[in-house]
């Protein structure tokens, strides 16, 4: 090794400790070559040279002094760094494993390795290497952290709580800590203490953006939208170019029932990113709440929507390698609702009568909420995988890989919704189903699942899928796992007739508080009971008491009840002797709800998929008279079906068997029916 003279090595590091990085480079290349040798002099060039951003000049400076001081540890470390820095995480990988082969006992390295896995996808690897660290040091606030991280990506929330809270025993000022284990109990489903965290983390410092966005949406998952508001436009204060608080704000606005705003909030968003997907979905998802916005609308931004996600998709797969099959389908389900959620109410006695030998069964979760029923499902599943924090790119190719014959969307433009991995065309049969009630947009989706009824002969060219009926329905609900008894018609009790509406108060606009406040007036002393989660929100409920007050119906004739458990809220049924059901956004599962618990519902056809859905439900239900064709004839039929109590209540007593007997639930049915069409697909597909 050749030694540097003192006053030289002196000037050299001055210089460097100035940060003059240019002047540093300029004096080593004076010295290097009377001193090609100087380990100190090689160092500080090579790590001038990573400072001035000449990565690959750098990597060939660490390797001479790898060559000419094999184990000098540093040179290793420093090339990592600049792998890491080039993205080559691979060759960063190389250059960790080099370092512990020649110091097995170097902390750091097996933090950064972990690091470095972690950023490549081999999660259980990372937690080795975070695992080997902390054997060797029980104190490593930063790798607890990075556990906790990894620990979360894998979905292992409970184990990532318990290294958050390592961090923050030794280091009770650890932000970081504070917001991950924040956003873990958010997950988890515990929100109030997801905000005591938040709020911790806020005390430590009141400007972190990021922090007051999560505020936002746990305030917004607790039904406490104001609130969520607010946090919303504090985030956008400190940053108004955030534009998922842009989204979420949208969101927010479209729970408290202001549509317009909440379509601006969402234009915001594609005016500062046009290709901001999630924002695209809620566009559209939140369009078909209002009637302003005809169908050949919707349709053309659904299509400009598919148009952008696959230029993003730039080589969708187009040969599929697929296991060799004779009996048997893989069919892939993307969903983000396999939970106490309407999805997940209807899918659950389906899968249940799936017949295994024919269709196997993988489930591709796009978040981490699981429940009871996630517990009850999950067996039905041959695989089960989270994709929720994987790319699109990533997801795709796993699908691909997984050698999935059909591949089924459940959400279409709604949450959690992971429409542009479709654009990939990881399966070679792509369908939309049930989450959803109208194109995706994307040409990629072969399939769109429709019925008879909702879908009529005669109006394919609303959708960029082929629509494919089902004989009688398109979806199925399954039992409710609750044991209430069908109660006697309260108007025999009370002497009026309650009608009701459990649907969420975005349904409700102007023209659907008008139509049902002229059936009050024309029905004596009847009322009208409402009972969703937004009725926490004192705004929203000022506003419709308002509406209807403007329409001639005072606040007595009003019941507002918020929502709880589940089994309170079909009891709750047991209050009203009618539902009437919104436009032009109708109830789905909610309308089968009420059909269950005896309570019929009063419907007005409309002319889209989703505006029909009433109309199926009643169809298949036997209930025909309960659909109306325009709004005059919604509020003669309101006041005719209601004016024989004894044929009300009559009806009221067998309704449930009556629904429980109709396609609705005849889940075994259903299966069959599903069974032939992913076949018949199938089959279609192998002909082209």
């Amino acid at each position: 090794m050749e030694t540097l003279p003192k006053d030289k090595q002196e000037n050299l590091i001055k210089l460097f400790n100035s940060n003059q990085y240019s002047k540093t480079k300029k004096y080593c290349l004076d010295l290097i070559n009377q001193y090609p040798k100087s380990l100190i002099l090689l160092n500080l060039f090579g790590i001038t040279l990573v400072n001035l951003g000449n990565f690959n000049k750098a990597i060939n400076i660490f390797d001479k002094i790898i060559k000419l001081f094999p184990k000098n540890i540093d040179a290793y470390i420093n090339k990592s760094h600049v792998f890491k820095k080039l993205g080559k995480l691979e060759e960063a990988l190389l250059s960790y494993n080099k370092t512990l082969e020649l110091n097995p006992n170097f902390i750091e390295v097996y933090n950064n390795k972990g690091n470095t896995l972690r950023d490549l996808g081999r999660l259980e690897e990372a937690l080795l290497s975070y695992n080997k660290a902390l054997e060797l040091n029980p104190n490593l606030t930063e790798v607890y952290y990075n556990q906790g991280n990894t620990l979360r990506d894998l979905g292992r929330l409970e184990e990532a709580l318990l290294s958050y809270s390592k961090t923050l025993d030794l280091d009770p000022n650890f932000i970081g800590a504070y917001i991950n284990k924040g956003s873990t109990l958010r997950n988890l489903g515990r929100l109030e203490e997801a905000l005591l965290s938040y709020n911790k983390a806020l005390e430590l410092n009141p400007n972190l953006t990021e922090v007051y966005y999560n505020q936002g949406n746990t305030l917004r998952d607790l039904g406490r939208l104001e609130e969520a508001l607010l946090s919303y436009n504090k985030t956008l204060d400190l940053d108004p170019n955030f534009l998922e608080a842009y989204n979420n704000q949208g969101n927010t606005l479209k729970d408290l029932g202001r549509l317009e705003e909440a379509l601006l909030s969402y234009k915001k968003v594609l005016e500062l990113k046009p290709d901001f997907m999630l924002a695209y979905s809620n566009f559209l998802f939140t369009l078909n709440y209002s009637s302003k916005h005809s169908l050949i609308y919707r349709f053309s931004e659904a299509k400009k929507f598919g148009n952008i996600v696959s230029r993003k998709a730039k080589h969708p797969y187009k040969k599929y390698n697929l296991l060799a099959i004779k009996n048997k389908l893989r069919v892939g389900l993307v969903s983000g609702d396999l939970h106490n959620h309407p999805v997940g109410y209807l899918l659950e006695n389906i899968l249940s009568n799936i017949n295994p030998d024919k269709i196997e069964l993988v489930a591709y979760l796009t978040n981490l909420n699981k429940d009871e029923l996630t517990k009850r499902i999950k067996p039905f599943f041959a695989n089960w995988k989270i994709i929720y924090n994987k790319n699109d790119k990533k997801v795709a190719n796993e699908i691909y890989n997984d050698c999935i014959n059909i591949l089924i969307d459940l959400s279409g433009h709604t949450g959690h919704n992971r429409l542009p991995v479709f654009a990939w065309k990881p399966a070679p049969v792509q369908v939309s189903w049930l989450g959803y009630f109208a194109t995706t947009g994307l040409e990629q989706m072969n399939y769109i699942i429709g019925d008879p009824y909702v879908t009529p002969v005669g109006e394919d060219s609303y959708y960029t899928e082929k629509v494919w009926r089902m004989p009688e329905t398109r979806l199925c609900f399954s039992i409710p796992k609750v044991n209430i008894n069908v109660s006697m018609l309260p108007a025999l009790r009370n002497g009026y007739i309650t009608f009701g509406c459990f649907n969420n108060f975005s349904k409700i606009n102007a023209e659907v508080v008008s139509l049902w406040s002229k059936i009050l007036l024309i029905i004596p002393n009847s009322k009208i009971f409402f009972k969703n989660n937004q009725i926490k929100e004192k705004s929203v409920c000022k506003r419709l008491l308002e509406q209807f007050k403007n329409n001639g119906i005072n606040n007595e004739r009003i019941i507002l009840e918020k929502s709880e458990s589940r089994s309170k809220y079909f009891y709750a049924y047991n209050n009203i002797d009618v539902s009437l059901d919104p436009f032009p956004f109708p109830g789905g599962v909610t309308s089968i709800e009420s059909l269950w618990m005896g309570v019929p519902v009063l419907t007005l056809s409309g002319d889209c998929f989703l505006s029909r859905q009433g109309e199926k439900i009643l169809i298949n239900a036997d209930l025909c008279d309960w659909v109306s064709k325009n709004k005059e004839e919604y509020v003669v039929k309101a006041e005719k079906l209601t004016s024989n109590l004894n044929k009300l209540s009559l009806l009221r007593s067998c309704l449930r068997n009556q629904v429980l007997k109709s396609p609705l639930f005849d889940t075994s049915r259903f299966a069959k029916n599903f069974e032939n069409a992913l076949w018949n697909m199938w089959k279609q597909q192998k002909q082209k």
